[in-house]
């Protein structure tokens, strides 16, 4: 599977984006789809996921701003961020668990200045 990441931009602060992660086979089988951030000089972290259940779960920092969200029709994982801030500035990744093989995107820059 192949996932390719989009929407990500540049937007001022309190602004919103709409990221996209299109993978090029079904998700349905998947066991969760990530989204993961990685600033420049930290480590990559997980900012929300959703199992194939529909159960989500997000870093302490996105909550209530970030929505994650999966059609797999489209076969595609979406993340809503809003009321963006400075510190969510940062590569985002998309990554798809099939259990035992880990699935990643090459990654949508997002920028927020103030």
């Amino acid at each position: 599977v192949q996932l390719m990441e989009s929407g990500g931009g540049l937007v001022q602060a309190g602004g919103s984006l709409r990221l996209s992660c299109a993978a090029s086979g079904s998700i349905a089988s998947m066991n969760a789809m990530s989204w993961y951030r990685q600033a420049p000089g930290m480590q990559r972290e997980l900012v929300a996921s959703i199992s194939s259940g529909g159960r989500t779960d997000y870093a302490d920092s996105v909550k209530g701003r970030f929505t994650i969200s999966r059609d797999n029709v489209k076969n595609t994982v979406y993340l809503q961020m809003n009321s963006l801030k400075p510190e969510d500035t940062a590569v985002y990744y998309c990554y798809a668990d099939e259990g035992w093989r880990l699935y990643g995107g090459r990654g949508t820059q997002v920028t927020v200045f103030s």
